[in-house]
């Protein structure tokens, strides 16, 4: 399986890196095929310009700067999001690559009503990530992280699309022997690819 792993945090010393690291291990040890795209070590600037945005929906000429990101998608059969929960939600950087590369014409195409998914390639959504809040927070305000990605981003992949979850709670809070277990967790779930 070709596998796209999304990895965002402005740090290479971070708890996300040595989580990125253990699943891009377990599943190249797997025998995936695993294409790294490191958003704040390629400089990926999230922004959508006033130009960009002029564009967006001219499907020959969208896709202008991010070329090399939409055939990466394209290429894969998975989606690897490995990033810490910010506010709740992605980090600004990966909303961003949503925004600038989940184009008209590479995600979607609109039609009447509803939009027609494009990325029918990827076929598994997996998230890794870390959360300073307790699991009982994130129910009560609705995981609006989840929902983004099991009704908006997952609705443009492949119709039975799976998506998996793997989360630390409380991340500020937890010892070095509870990062490990979750270290090796992840390195588990990543080797059932």
């Amino acid at each position: 399986m070709r596998v796209l792993m999304i990895y965002c945090h402005p740090r290479p010393d971070s708890f996300a890196a040595a989580l990125r690291d253990a699943a891009r291990r377990a599943l190249e040890a797997k025998g995936h095929e695993v294409e790294l795209r490191d958003l704040y070590a390629e400089g990926f600037d999230p922004a959508l310009s006033a130009e960009e945005r002029g564009r967006y929906h001219s499907v020959t000429d969208n896709l202008a700067g991010v070329e090399d990101h939409v055939a990466s998608l394209q290429r894969a059969d998975a989606l690897l999001l490995v990033h810490p929960t910010w506010w709740y939600g992605m980090p600004a950087m990966l909303k961003g690559w949503f925004d600038r590369v989940w184009a008209p014409g590479v995600a979607f195409r609109l039609g009447d009503g509803a939009i027609t998914p494009l990325l029918t390639n990827i076929k598994r959504i997996g998230v890794i990530t870390t959360y300073g809040s307790p699991r009982w927070l994130l129910w009560y305000i609705g995981h609006p992280d989840r929902k983004l990605v099991n009704r908006g981003i997952r609705r443009l992949c492949a119709p039975r699309c799976r998506t998996d979850w793997y989360t630390l709670t409380r991340m500020d809070h937890r010892s070095r022997d509870e990062c490990a277990a979750f270290l090796a967790r992840v390195e588990r779930e990543m080797a059932r690819w």
